[in-house]
């Protein structure tokens, strides 16, 4: 494989993921939205592609002229994109990893601790709300049938300085600028729930692996190391200089990042096991603590 399609290249994880690939000698093409998002791409050595992931024509153009495509554009829950890609690649044993997210281990705790650790052999029985990310992931697998060499990651809560354009995460951010706002760090409920965790560049790591090693129809989990939500804020207090951390009721958090966000992205755990991707990939991630990094 020499050249390498990206989509979500201008955001946190496809600029790194696209970052470590250049940095390897892969020749890298970028679908992005405007000329001027296109500009930026060229400056960096990536062939920029106008369009967006439903316009199939596009898609289709694209594909053809690329040995693999990796998809990080904020569509883990877009089923109409899915399918697109897949019908684009069916039959062409060309590469293709999708990136999910963890909140699919998610049960709705609101605050409380649930520490079973997901691994990938456990099979999933998903909340409603998470029903359609993991049937996606299931199609996307399935597609291997179809001589597709598919790949699924699924990144927990996600740190660090990203390598590309986007240099902020989501859930930290959001954390640290809510507790600023509030004037202490902010947990939520009993601030209980586990997040796993690991750091962009050790994930953008495991992409580039996945591409060069992985079996068709994998899914990789990817984390190393967890921290509770009550641990972030209060580290967030202490590095800010804030009050000392304080809980809010889960209903704010819904209020403040929508429900999907308020009961899966702060209230609910999330812990899994990445060994598969150690074992199989030889992954061997670099960065141990998310509170090096508030």
């Amino acid at each position: 494989m020499e050249k390498i399609l990206i989509t979500g290249i201008t955001g946190y994880i496809g600029g790194t993921v696209a970052k470590k690939l250049l940095e390897k000698n892969y020749s890298v093409a970028g679908l992005v939205r405007n000329a001027a998002a296109a500009e930026k791409l060229q400056q960096l050595g990536i062939e920029p592609i106008i369009g967006n992931i439903h316009d199939e024509a596009i898609l289709n153009a694209a594909i053809s002229h690329v040995d693999a495509v990796i998809h990080t554009a904020d569509s883990a829950d877009d089923a109409y994109a899915a399918d697109s890609f897949i019908n684009a690649l069916e039959g062409s044993g060309k590469t293709f990893i999708f990136t999910s997210g963890s909140a699919i281990f998610g049960g709705k705790e609101n605050g409380e601790k649930n520490d079973f650790i997901f691994t990938e052999d456990f099979p999933l029985n998903p909340r409603l709300e998470m029903a359609s990310r993991v049937l996606i992931n299931n199609y996307v697998l399935q597609s291997a049938k179809k001589n597709i060499r598919s790949i699924v990651i699924v990144p927990t809560m996600v740190y660090g300085e990203g390598l590309g354009l986007k240099k902020d995460s989501i859930q930290l951010p959001a954390l640290i600028n809510l507790s600023k706002e509030k004037g202490f760090g902010v947990y939520f409920g009993k601030g209980e729930n586990i997040w796993s965790n690991l750091h962009v560049e050790d994930l953008a790591d495991m992409y580039v692996l996945a591409l060069e090693k992985a079996k068709p129809g994998s899914i990789y989990y990817a984390e190393n190391g967890s921290s509770t939500i009550k641990n972030l804020a209060e580290h967030i207090s202490l590095h800010y200089k804030l009050q000392p951390a304080q809980s809010v009721s889960v209903q704010s958090a819904v209020d403040q990042f929508g429900p999907a966000g308020g009961y899966f992205g702060f209230a609910s755990n999330s812990v899994c096991h990445s060994d598969k991707a150690r074992t199989e990939l030889g992954w061997t991630p670099q960065y141990k603590s998310i509170e090096n990094f508030i």
